[in-house]
């Protein structure tokens, strides 16, 4: 599974949990498995805010794009972030919502 992020300001931090082509987004589940090699399933065709593009299946790998909310302070990396190539199930570490603060 490879997953772009698209960084946005925003109050509530996204968790994401990976299970073959099925991918929990904040408790909610959406199943992939049924896209076949090459197609394309729009973005609009799924009922969900976190997604930030279609969802395609490229050499049996899904690609999709999710937005990643962040914190005021959040660091470059979560601003910037890198794409995410998963390959094993279970949750999916994400840049930092924020930065740490310091007590």
């Amino acid at each position: 599974m490879k997953i772009t992020l698209s960084p946005t300001r925003g109050d509530r931090p996204l968790t994401l949990t990976r299970s073959g082509d099925i991918l929990t987004i904040n408790g909610e589940v959406f199943d992939f498995s049924a896209l076949p090699e090459g197609a394309t399933l729009p973005r609009t065709a799924v009922s969900c805010d976190w997604l930030a593009g279609d969802v395609t299946r490229i050499d049996g790998v899904l690609h999709l794009g999710l937005t990643l909310p962040h914190g005021a302070n959040a660091p470059k990396i979560t601003r910037f972030p890198e794409a995410l190539t998963i390959t094993a199930d279970g949750p999916i570490t994400l840049p930092p919502y924020d930065a740490e603060t310091v007590a």
